[in-house]
């Protein structure tokens, strides 16, 4: 049963036209959509409605209240007793996105064998890759949250704006089906794909294999330095094996950060390709 009526709701999506839409710095080439202007504040009038973001991300909701819930952060509940937040929308969403990414992934790469699907899901509806999402799609400036978390860089926070794109997902699901999620999500994730693919590769199992291989032991991270504020640090890694630097990078966390520094070190050994 599944097997037939996969490949019918996940067709092989059309490609992106002209490459537009593509997201800086973010190796992302999501749809364009149209910009709205930064918040001076975080009053409620500075916010983005759910009316004005239904119509910019050309998501027609029936229901505008699912919409708005999908947007209240809890803290925003807490200060002005709205009537629910997103956490449940959230939840809901998180298991739409599950379902969806595996058939895409299972209809885009027939040639996988299942321990690659799996990564590649994996990989796409991690946090840290749905933050990237919403910030390609301008979320933050839609959330309803409370003064503290506002004021906090809460409009920033990865696992806050990764938890706003599934619950954005769980409310579209609740008022247009499946089919209409798949819709607004398989243009992100086709944009998304050649990026999430050099990210599974995983330069730091094969750093390890190889410097095993050559009796070196284990390949150390070491973290050179933090910089930014905390919401939005960058960290520096450096790759060293035998107490000997390889390699640098940096990322948005200490995890990113690592797998550039292997990379880079991969690269420096002559193992990967410049």
């Amino acid at each position: 049963m599944e097997l037939e009526i996969l490949p019918a709701l996940f067709p092989p999506p059309p490609f992106l036209e002209n490459g537009e839409g593509l997201g800086e710095g973010s190796g992302l080439a999501l749809p364009k959509f149209r910009e709205v202007p930064q918040m001076s504040n975080p009053n409620l009038r500075d916010i983005e409605s759910a009316s004005d973001l239904s119509k910019r991300l050309g998501l027609p909701f029936s229901n505008l209240a699912l919409l708005t819930r999908a947007l209240t952060h809890r803290s925003y509940v807490n200060e002005y007793e709205s009537v629910e937040d997103n956490e449940r929308l959230e939840f809901l969403g998180d298991a739409v996105l599950d379902f969806i990414a595996g058939a895409w992934v299972y209809n885009r790469f027939p040639e996988l064998p299942e321990g690659d699907l799996t990564k590649i899901r994996s990989a796409m509806v991690r946090n840290e890759q749905l933050a990237k999402f919403s910030r390609a799609l301008n979320l933050g400036q839609a959330l309803r949250l409370g003064r503290g978390e506002a004021a906090s860089g809460g409009r920033a926070r990865d696992n806050l704006l990764g938890s706003a794109f599934e619950a954005l997902v769980g409310a579209l699901y609740l008022d247009s089906g499946l089919e209409r999620v798949r819709e607004f999500v398989t243009p992100i994730f086709e944009g998304a794909r050649e990026f999430i693919l050099n990210q599974i590769q995983d330069p730091k199992s094969a750093l390890q294999e190889w410097t095993q291989a050559q009796k070196l032991g284990s390949p150390h991270y070491r973290l050179i330095s933090t910089s930014g504020p905390a919401h939005e640090a960058t960290f520096e890694i450096a790759a060293e094996i035998a107490g000997m630097e390889k390699g640098r990078g940096s990322g948005s966390s200490k995890s990113a950060a690592q797998h550039a520094a292997a990379k880079d070190a991969m690269k420096n050994l002559g193992l990967m390709d410049n």
